[in-house]
Parts: structure tokens; sequence; C-alpha cells
């Protein structure tokens, strides 16, 4: 049955599978809890990119409840949706309950490719709609290795040739057994100090104990 859940909501793909929210019911025992203002904040950039699933209840006596995606609904019902995309199942309340147990299982069991996950992420223009924010983003890079240099524009000394340094690392600044841990809008501020040193001093020597001994004001890296 359709209803009038607007196409940025639910795309083309689902639309024929939207039904009523007023027509489903929750899971009588679901045990997962859920990030409904995450599940929101997707629903609202992303929409609905997959069906959630219903018994028709025949068997168990509970019509149209919500085995896969209870979240989901309650998310999309605070948004004020009038509908959502489902398909059905009519199973009964033995196969109801393995449903409802291995669909949070399986997400629980999952594992990331973190290094894979950050670059993702880093390439995204936002984190809108993912789940993620800019601090969980930097702990995912802290935690992936460094490369052993970081090659810079210039070698400071007018050669034209680019400079390799060890001391500068993405994610982390380092001046001998000294690291810090920089953000991605420290980055940019630290790339901004790095071309104001060599300008001033046309060269880069020092530039890791300049920035890691030597206090620094907005306007250095302006």
């Amino acid at each position: 049955m359709s209803t009038s859940a607007t196409p940025a909501n639910i795309p083309a793909g689902l639309a024929d599978l939207t039904v009523p929210l007023d027509d489903l019911t929750q899971y009588h025992r679901n045990p997962r809890t859920g990030d409904l203002a995450a599940i929101k904040d997707s629903l609202t950039t992303n929409g609905q990119y997959r069906a959630i699933v219903v018994n028709r209840g025949t068997l168990t006596g509970r019509l149209n409840e919500i085995l896969a995606g209870n979240h989901t609904f309650k998310a999309a019902a605070e948004l004020g949706w009038d509908g959502i995309a489902a398909t059905f199942v009519d199973v009964d309340d033995e196969a109801a309950a393995r449903i409802v147990v291995v669909d949070n299982r399986t997400s629980d069991l999952a594992g990331y490719d973190e290094k894979l996950l950050a670059d993702i992420l880093a390439d995204l223009p936002d984190l809108d709609g993912t789940g993620y924010d800019q601090h969980a983003l930097d702990e995912l890079l802290d935690d992936d290795s460094l490369p052993d240099r970081l090659e810079l524009p210039t070698d400071g000394a007018g050669t034209g040739e680019r400079a390799t340094v060890d001391y500068l690392q993405w994610g982390y600044l380092q001046w001998s057994t000294t690291r810090v841990r920089i953000t991605a809008d420290e980055v940019e501020a630290l790339s901004r100090i790095y071309e104001r040193f060599v300008d001033d001093t046309n060269s880069d020597l020092g530039f890791g104990w300049h920035v890691l001994q030597q206090p620094h004001k907005e306007s250095d890296a302006a």
C-alpha cells in the first residue's frame, strides 16, 4: 500500500514498498538499543536506502510486527514521516525471534578495515549522515599507522627541489622523540605556519623545534 512519503525520504526504487507507519507495530521483545539521533540524521541526509522487514503475523497473532528496522521505524516516526518502505515475511514465533536476533548479531560480529574507513570518511566533504563526527574521525586517523615521511612543497633553499622530512606526519607533529596529535583543522593551521616560517627564514631547518617550543597566536596561522 503506497502512502504520501516524499521522494527525498524514500527513493523511487523503494517507493512501491511504502506502507503507512500507522499500520506497523514494533517487535514486542526487541533486545536491541539504537542511537535514534544518528538514525534520524542518516534518514534526513540519505533518505531510506533499505527496506525494513515486517512479519505479517498470521502465524503469531501480532499483525505487521517489525522484525528488522525497529529503530529506523521509530526515527522515521519522530521525523514525522507518513510511511516507510518495508518487505514482508510471514513466519511463526520461533522464526521471528531468530530473525530479530540474527539481524542484530551479524551487525555486532562485523568489523572494519579502519584505514579504509578513515580514508572514505576523510574523502567526504562533510560527515553529515554518516554517524561519525570529527572527533571519531580523528581517533580513527590517530589509530592508523603513520607514513614514514611526508613530502613538503619546497626544500626551503631555493633549489626547486621538494623537501622530505620526518617530523611532519599525517595526524601528528613530531620532533625528535616528541609526538603531538593534531586534528584536520590544526593541519591546515600548521601548513600556514610552515609557509610563513620558510618565507621568514628561507629554510625549513628548525621548523619542528619552532612549532613545538614557541608559542603561536592565531595571527601566525592566518
